[in-house]
């Protein structure tokens, strides 16, 4: 496997692997890296449908994309995904799947359209004392202190920053700013969580720091991400025979360990009550999808909490990968992420509105007709003021093609779970769906006297308690996920969220489908080149762009110095004078 860039092998199709025809591929998990390696083997692999078979646990598939209308609950996602322009191997493989609403066109088609035609923007990206627009202006409100403490942290070798913590590499300068606010709700970061990821997300996304404050960097799904995205796959998946076999616990995953040369050799599955072995050989490709950020996760109701459960069981993604792990050391630690349930969860809500009484709040805030179709709230409002840390959001509606006219159905999530509320004086932890609701229409400056009521009768709301959502981001070291494909690996790779890959970032639906890409190319020998992730960091365009942005668009010649520093920044402006240095900076605005 070798990564590539341009066009050139962007549009080639590869020639049919050798062998191919006498391996068959067994995928343990139906979540987004699950379903990208099932689609990669069959369009790139040319592998037979029948000889790909899905083990999943659930009776539905999708892992943590989900989008469901439950009986007796009501509509339920328990996340949302949040997409970029530059997902390389996500719209490479979303150009060859067909859409399933409108025929003759991709899911990337259409995918493409509607981002054109309804761009996204925040109108109102923060609010405090209930409703208000808190102003923030779209500026990070970092001081020169704050900003250098990113820069350092930008520049800093990644050995150095192994099981580091963020509160460890910044102060109060950065840690009560604006830019933390938009950072650590858009992308669910807590102080505690790991310094190297947040070094990885700030050079992966650094050609989208100046559309964080309004989300001007995001693309959406028209419908919820199972819909959109997921519904797509399985039918493509399925016209080609691929097997899925649902109600399929895997245990256990057996290795042959040798020097230089590892082999899967047997598959443990529990079904229907009964243990089972399917016994591999070296033409078997095993793909495993190691722990899960879902794992765990449970439901509560409109009267009832959703229950913590932090217990790990038998046939789950972490006991699997225990299991897996303490067969050799390459295979990675999940003891790292999943030790501490307490430091890696968070709360979700959905909220259905049943009539028209809290739709003007809504609109009010987020400045748009709710009921229009386009975008509106533009990505999520956080509530700067909250205990809980709340934020919420309503992408374009309907959500889900069911959906009555007359509803709308959107999102809240808390970070802060263990902390009582403002309004509703509890853990959000423990609280019913219809108490979440009254603490977020008290954040929406609901009349107080108003909001039981509108709470119980004008919303339905289904809380969801995930202990594990944000494990990958615990502190870690080199070697705490296994490689996609291990050294000396012979027929297995794994995939998700807790595989290493070069450069990309975790908690995205790109990390997923790359690891699934990587993963097939790799064990087939692909003769194609897998996307490079997007080299903005190396770009000095984006580099000056977002030096500036960060700072609110103050020039560099503005920086608070010391009468030293100030005689060598003239000292280099002068010697810049008349290069195309100097024009880039002038462009800009850094001088």
């Amino acid at each position: 496997m070798y990564y590539s860039s341009g066009n050139y092998e962007a549009f080639a199709r590869p020639l049919k692997p050798e062998g191919v025809d006498r391996k068959s591929a067994y995928i343990i998990g139906s979540g987004l890296g699950a379903l990208a390696a099932a689609c990669f083997l069959v369009r790139d692999g040319q592998m037979k449908g029948k000889q790909i078979h899905i083990l999943e646990k659930d009776p539905i598939p999708g892992g943590a994309c989900d989008g469901y209308q439950y009986d007796n609950l009501g509509y339920v996602m328990r996340g949302g995904r949040e997409m970029d322009n530059h997902f390389e191997c996500m719209w490479d493989l979303f150009r060859s799947i067909p859409s399933i609403e409108t025929e003759g066109v991709s899911v990337l088609d259409e995918y493409y359209w509607l981002n054109k035609k309804d761009p996204n923007y925040s109108l109102m990206r923060a609010t405090i004392n209930r409703g208000e627009d808190a102003h923030t202006e779209n500026k990070f409100g970092l001081s020169d202190k704050g900003a250098m403490e990113i820069m350092h942290l930008f520049f800093t070798p990644e050995e150095e920053l192994y099981d580091k913590r963020i509160d460890e590499c910044f102060s109060d300068e950065v840690l009560n700013s604006n830019f933390w606010m938009y950072w650590r709700t858009m992308f669910a970061f807590e102080n505690w969580h790991s310094a190297l990821e947040m070094k990885l997300y700030i050079k992966r996304f650094i050609h989208h720091v100046g559309g964080l404050p309004d989300f001007t960097a995001l693309r959406f799904t028209k419908y919820n991400q199972y819909e959109s995205m997921i519904l797509p796959m399985i039918k493509y998946l399925e016209d080609y025979g691929v097997q899925f076999h649902y109600g399929t616990k895997v245990v256990n995953v057996e290795f042959d360990i040798k020097k230089n040369k590892k082999t899967a050799k047997r598959i443990l599955i529990r079904k229907d009550g009964k243990e089972e072995a399917i016994d591999l050989t070296e033409n078997d490709l095993i793909f495993i999808t190691n722990g899960g950020c879902v794992e765990n996760s449970t439901l509560g109701s409109q009267n009832e909490p959703a229950p913590f459960n932090k217990e790990i069981k038998e046939g789950g993604g972490w006991d699997m990968w225990r299991k897996i792990a303490a067969q050799d050391e390459t295979f990675g630690h999940p003891d790292k992420f999943c030790y501490d349930p307490e430091q890696s969860n968070w709360m979700s809500a959905t909220v259905t509105t049943l009539d028209d009484k809290i739709p003007p709040y809504i609109q009010k805030i987020c400045k748009r007709d709710p009921f229009s179709g386009n975008v509106v709230t533009g990505g999520i409002v956080t509530a700067k003021d909250s205990n809980w840390l709340l934020s919420w959001t309503f992408n374009r509606q309907p959500q889900f093609r069911s959906q009555p006219k007359g509803q709308l159905v959107g999102w809240i999530y808390g970070l802060f779970s263990d902390k009582p509320g403002n309004f509703v004086k509890k853990p959000m932890r423990e609280c019913t769906g219809k108490e979440i609701c009254m603490e977020w229409l008290y954040h929406m400056g609901v009349p107080t006297g108003d909001i039981p009521a509108l709470a119980e009768k004008s919303a339905n709301t289904i809380p969801c308690m995930m202990p594990y959502i944000t494990a990958f981001f615990m502190p870690r070291a080199k070697g705490d996920r296994p490689l996609v494909v291990p050294e000396g690996a012979v027929n297995f790779a794994f995939l998700g969220q807790f595989a290493e890959t070069e450069r990309d970032t975790i908690f995205t639906t790109e990390y997923s489908i790359r690891t699934g890409m990587e993963a097939v190319y790799t064990l087939l020998n692909i003769d194609r080149g897998v996307p490079e992730v997007w080299g903005s960091v190396y770009d000095v365009r984006d580099l000056l762009n977002s030096s500036v942005q960060l700072r609110d668009g103050r020039k560099i010649t503005e920086m608070k110095l010391s009468f030293v520093e100030k005689f060598a920044l003239k000292a280099g402006l002068k010697k810049m004078e008349g290069t195309d240095i100097e024009k880039l900076m002038k462009e800009h605005h850094l001088i």
